[in-house]
C-alpha cells in the first residue's frame, strides 16, 4: 500500500506496479465496512469495479486506468468537467476514484458497481456526513451481511431451510482455515463417490450409509458456493468443477444403486431404470438451458403467462410450492437419500422417474405457453447458441448445407420432433437388429439437418436441442435394453454419461460467453445424429452378440477421452470464464 500526494503522483505509482498485478485506488478519506471494500476491490470476475471512493482494475484494464487517470488529471487542472453531468452514472461519487471509474466507462471498460445494500461506503466531505457515515458503520454488522450474502438467492425450499442456515457457518469455518471452494467441491465429489460405493454393497446398512453420505455431500456442495461468495474466490477451475461435479455425483450414485440392486439378495437388475432416470434428468436440463438461451437477449417478457407467474410470486407460499414442484436438486437428493435408506433401488428410481416426469411436464408447459404468447425478437446470438446446443455433426451439417430451409414458424421443432419419433419408434418397434433401424437413423440424420438448415429464431425453436437429446439418449437406452446382451445397458449408461458431459460442457462454455466447443471436437465425436447412427449400425452388425457391449464400451471410452481432454484444456486455460456457477434449481 502506498500513499499518493495527488492524482499525478498516483499515476506514477500505478505505472510502476508490475503489469500482471491488480491495482486499486482508494480515497484516504474513505469510511466504510471492510466487506464493502472487499466486494468492490477483490472480485476476480470483472476487469474493473468500483464503490464510492474506491476503484480497482485487473491487468487487462490497467492501460485504460492510467490513460483515464491522466485525462482526468488534465481535465481537473483545466477546470473542465470529466463527464457530462446528465450522463454521469455515479453523480454521488465526486472522488478521484469515482471520476476515474466514469472515465474508464467512457473508454468502453465495463466497471462493476456491486450492490452494497446496508453496507456503508462513503467519502465524507463535512462533519455532518462524517457523523452519518460513522453511525451507519456502527449500526450494521458487516460480518452478518457477508454471511447472508454467501447464500445463493432463489434456492429451493430444502436448501434454504434445511441446509443454508448452518452450511454458511461451515463456509466461514473453511475460509478462516484457508480452504478453497475447489477443495470443498472435491470433498463433496469424494463423499458422493463413497456414498455410491456404499450403495453398491447391496446391503441395508450400505444403503443407510449411502443416504447419509449423499446428504453430507449435498451440504458440502452448498458450502463450496457459499465459500466462494463469502471469500470472493471465483476461479476458472472452480467454474469447471462446479459445473460438472453435480452431474458426476448424481450419475455415479445411480450406478452405485444399480450395482447394489444386482448384488442384493433379490438380484434385481435396474440398470435400465438408472439410465432412464439419467436420460430424463439430462433432457429436463437441456429444456431449461435452451429456453434460457433463446430468451437471453429479451428485454422484457410480454407473455400473459409471465405476468401470472409474477403475480403468483407475490404470494409467499406459492413461491415455495412452485420451486418444490420442479423437484430441484435439494429436494431430489433428499428424496433419493431417504428412499435409499428406507426402501430399495427400484423404488428410488420409480420415484425419480415419476417425480422428474411431473416436474418436466410442469416446467415445459409453462415455457411453451410463454413462448407462444410473448412478443419477442430472436437475436443472432440466441440462434447461434441454439445451433451450438443442437450438437449437429457432419451428417446433419452436410444436409443443412445443401438443403433449403423449410418455411414456417414451427417447422424446425416439428421436423426435429418427427425425426426423433422416427428414430425412437424404429428402436422400439422394429425387430431388434433390423437394418430398417439403420435406415431410420439415416432418416433421422436427414431430418436433423433440415431442422437446423435455417437460423433457429422461431418462437419454439428452443425445442430443437431437447428433441435431439431425447432422440440420441433414448435410442441408445432402448437398443441396449432390447439387445439381451449381458452388461449392454451398463455400457450404454457409460456412453450416455460421456455424451451428456459433452453437452453440459457446451452449456457452461456458452454461459461463460466463450462460445461452444471447437467444431473439430463435434466432428470427431460425430454429432448427435452420427453417434445415433453408429449405435444403430452396431446393433445391426452385432445382433445379440457380446461384442455389442464391447463396442458400446469402446465408444464410451473414446468419446470420454476426447471430450475430457479438450474440456480440461479449456477450463484451465486463460480463456475460460472466471465465474463460479450458481447452479440450477433442478
Amino acid at each position: 500500500m502506498q500513499t499518493a500526494a495527488d492524482a499525478g503522483d498516483a499515476a506514477t505509482l500505478l505505472a510502476a506496479v508490475p503489469a500482471g498485478r491488480r491495482v486499486a485506488l482508494v480515497d484516504p478519506r474513505f469510511v466504510g465496512h471492510v466487506h464493502a471494500l472487499r466486494l468492490g476491490l477483490t472480485d476476480p470476475r470483472f476487469p474493473a469495479a468500483a464503490v464510492p471512493g474506491a476503484l480497482t482494475a485487473q491487468p487487462e484494464a490497467r492501460g485504460a486506468l492510467l490513460r483515464a487517470l491522466r485525462r482526468t488529471t488534465a481535465a481537473v487542472g483545466a477546470g473542465a468537467p470529466v463527464v457530462d453531468p446528465d450522463a454521469d452514472p455515479a453523480p454521488e461519487d465526486r472522488t478521484v476514484p469515482g471520476r476515474i471509474a466514469v472515465a474508464l466507462e467512457a473508454e468502453g471498460i465495463a466497471v462493476q458497481r456491486p450492490a452494497l445494500g446496508s453496507l456503508v461506503a462513503a467519502v465524507p466531505t463535512d462533519p455532518e456526513q462524517q457523523a452519518a457515515a460513522e453511525a451507519g458503520l456502527a449500526s450494521v454488522d458487516d460480518e452478518a451481511v457477508r454471511l447472508r450474502g454467501a447464500v445463493k438467492a432463489h434456492d429451493g425450499f430444502f436448501t434454504t431451510y434445511g441446509i443454508s442456515p448452518y452450511s454458511r457457518y461451515i463456509a466461514r469455518w473453511c475460509a478462516r482455515r484457508g480452504l478453497t471452494p475447489n477443495q470443498v467441491t472435491t470433498a463433496s465429489l469424494i463423499t458422493a463417490l463413497v456414498a455410491a460405493g456404499a450403495a453398491a454393497t447391496g446391503t441395508r446398512s450400505g444403503y443407510v450409509a449411502a443416504g447419509i453420505l449423499l446428504l453430507v455431500s449435498f451440504v458440502l456442495d452448498c458450502t463450496d458456493g457459499q465459500l466462494a461468495r463469502y471469500s470472493l474466490q471465483y476461479s476458472t477451475m472452480g467454474a469447471w468443477l462446479d459445473a460438472t461435479f453435480d452431474r458426476a455425483k448424481e450419475y455415479a450414485y445411480y450406478a452405485g444403486l444399480a450395482i447394489g440392486a444386482v448384488r442384493g439378495g433379490d438380484g434385481d437388475d435396474v440398470w435400465a431404470l438408472a439410465l432412464g432416470a439419467m436420460v430424463l434428468q439430462a433432457c429436463r436440463h437441456v429444456v431449461d438451458f435452451s429456453f434460457n438461451e433463446a430468451n437471453h437477449d429479451a428485454v422484457a417478457n410480454t407473455s400473459p403467462t409471465a405476468a401470472l407467474s409474477d403475480k403468483l410470486d407475490s404470494v409467499g407460499w406459492t413461491v415455495w410450492a412452485r420451486r418444490m414442484i420442479v423437484l430441484p436438486i435439494g429436494e431430489r437428493w433428499a428424496m433419493i437419500a431417504v428412499l435409499t435408506a428406507l426402501t430399495t433401488p427400484r423404488i428410488v428410481f420409480y420415484a425419480l422417474l415419476v417425480g422428474c416426469s411431473l416436474a418436466a411436464c410442469y416446467t415445459t408447459a409453462g415455457r411453451l405457453l410463454r413462448s407462444l404468447t410473448r412478443r419477442a425478437h430472436r437475436t443472432d446470438r440466441a440462434a447461434r447458441a441454439l445451433a451450438d446446443l443442437a450438437d449437429s455433426g457432419p451428417l446433419a451439417r452436410a444436409v443443412a448445407a445443401v438443403a433449403p430451409g423449410l418455411p414456417g414458424a414451427f417447422t424446425a421443432p416439428a421436423t426435429a420432433l418427427l425425426g426423433t419419433l422416427v428414430m425412437i419408434g424404429a428402436a422400439l418397434f422394429l425387430p431388434y437388429g433390423s437394418w430398417l433401424t439403420v435406415a431410420a437413423a439415416a432418416v433421422y440424420a436427414l431430418l436433423s439437418g433440415l431442422a437446423v438448415a435455417r437460423p433457429l429464431k422461431g418462437a419454439l425453436d428452443w425445442l430443437v436441442p431437447p428433441f435431439f437429446r431425447a432422440g440420441e439418449y433414448v435410442t441408445i437406452l432402448v437398443l441396449a435394453a432390447r439387445s439381451d446382451v449381458p452388461h449392454a445397458v451398463p455400457a450404454a449408461f457409460g456412453l450416455v454419461s460421456a455424451v451428456a458431459y459433452h453437452h453440459y460442457d457446451t452449456v457452461y462454455r456458452i454461459r461463460g460467453g466463450t462460445g461452444a466447443p471447437p467444431q473439430w471436437l463435434v466432428r470427431t465425436i460425430g454429432g448427435h445424429e452420427g453417434r445415433t447412427a453408429l449405435v444403430a449400425v452396431l446393433a445391426a452388425v452385432l445382433t445379440h452378440a457380446s461384442g455389442f457391449t464391447t463396442a458400446l464400451t469402446a465408444l464410451a471410452v473414446a468419446v470420454a477421452l476426447v471430450v475430457l481432454v479438450e474440456s480440461i484444456r479449456f477450463w484451465v486455460s486463460s480463456s475460460a470464464p472466471a465465474v463460479h456457477d450458481e447452479g440450477e434449481l433442478a
